[in-house]
This record gives C-alpha cells, sequence and structure tokens, in this order.
C-alpha cells in the first residue's frame, strides 16, 4: 500500500485518479518541514521522516507559486506566506509589477526504503539526517558513493528517494473563483484561476496532477 503524506484527502483523491483503485491511503504524519530555496531537498527530507514512521512506500509533495518577477517568491515559503499574509495581500504585492508571470511548481518524493534504476527522473540520495547521525565521514547512498564525500565503514544508512516535478504555466490576477484552495483564486491558467476550473479539468493542468502522471507511469512498473 503506497501511504500519501498529507492532512488535505483532496490531494488524495487526486492521486487515485492516476493510480490503480485501492493502491494509496492517506497518512496523517506531521514531519519536521526544513528550509530551503527549492522543492525538492524539503520534500525528500519529508519523505525520509515518513518512511521511518510509516515503514511502507511514502508519497510526499511539496508545491508553492513562483512569481518570476519577485524571483520566484513566494516559491517554497508559499503556505506560510498564504498563512501569514493572504492571498489578498500577496496580489497587492504583485498589483503594481509590469509583469505578473508565475508558475505553479510541484516536487513528489517517493521512497521505500530502496535503490532505484537509472533514469531521467531525479533522486535525491543525500540523508542529511542519517549523515549527522553517523558523524564525520558518516552516510552513503544506495549506490555506494560518498553523501557528503566522507569515507569509511560504519556509515549511516542513507535513503534514496525519487522525484517527480510538475509545473504549470500562467500569471496572477485580481481573486476570482469560488473553488479550489490556497492560492488558487489568483492563479491564472489559459484564461480561468484554478478557483474557477470544476476539480477533473484542474486535476488535468494542475502542477500536481502533471507530477501524478509522471509519477503514476513509473510507479505501474515499480
Amino acid at each position: 500500500m503506497l501511504r500519501y503524506v498529507t492532512t488535505n484527502p483532496g490531494k488524495v483523491r487526486e492521486a487515485e485518479s492516476y493510480l490503480a483503485d485501492g493502491s494509496v491511503s492517506q497518512l496523517d504524519f506531521d514531519y519536521a518541514e526544513i528550509q530551503a530555496d527549492e522543492l525538492a531537498p524539503i520534500a525528500a527530507r519529508g519523505a525520509r521522516d515518513a518512511y521511518r514512521e510509516a515503514g511502507e512506500p511514502v508519497l510526499v509533495d511539496d508545491a508553492g507559486l513562483f512569481v518570476e518577477a519577485l524571483d520566484g517568491f513566494p516559491g517554497p515559503y508559499s503556505s506560510y506566506v498564504e498563512d501569514t499574509l493572504g492571498i489578498d495581500r500577496v496580489w497587492e504585492i504583485v498589483h503594481d509589477l509590469e509583469d505578473r508571470r508565475a508558475a505553479f511548481r510541484c516536487t513528489l518524493a517517493y521512497c521505500d526504503g530502496a535503490g532505484f534504476a537509472a533514469s531521467p527522473d531525479a533522486v535525491d540520495r543525500g540523508d542529511r539526517v542519517a549523515a549527522a547521525a553517523a558523524g564525520p565521514g558518516g552516510g552513503t547512498d544506495d549506490g555506494g558513493e560518498d553523501d557528503e564525500g566522507g569515507g569509511g565503514e560504519g556509515r549511516a544508512e542513507s535513503l534514496p528517494v525519487k522525484l517527480f516535478e510538475g509545473y504549470v504555466p500562467g500569471r496572477v490576477v485580481a481573486p476570482r473563483g469560488d473553488g479550489g484552495f490556497g492560492y488558487d483564486p489568483i492563479f491564472e491558467h489559459d484564461g480561468e484561476t484554478f478557483a474557477e476550473m470544476d476539480t477533473e479539468r484542474k486535476n488535468a493542468v494542475s502542477h500536481r496532477g502533471r507530477a501524478l502522471e509522471k509519477f503514476a507511469e513509473w510507479y505501474a512498473d515499480r
């Protein structure tokens, strides 16, 4: 059973539309979210922590709104910015910008305790928690290469994480629509905000849906 780590059952339903019936279930696990300038290390760390907790294959996602004229802000800090400022304030910040182009990005991180064959999709092999626990020279990836450049026997096991990315371009607009969640009302793609789209339409074009499509294709042969 694949466990999708989230408190949002809507994400699980979206995943179910790409995966075989009954193959995925929700796991409500509050992993520590590290601070980083990119989505991948945040999702990878969450997947490792969740796998250690569940002992089953897990899927973790991290997503954000990246505004081009703001050097990608709020990006990985999107959830914090939404909670502290709110999407109306974000719209006010972007409103006077000449260029309001933006993108929703999502990184899915999968971990099942085993290694992965080479493929075009990225694999994060750096387990900072295991390396720190092992002390100087600790930590290796699944291929036996040094995690942080250290060497020697007795190094802590690191957990490789498979990464899948989804991206959808658009622009920031004044809030419209009653559906969705988060930044959906201020993100317009192809003439509609995500909050104006029905669930089927949004899932078909969303950043998370595109990442899930890649993951499902790969996972079918796992």
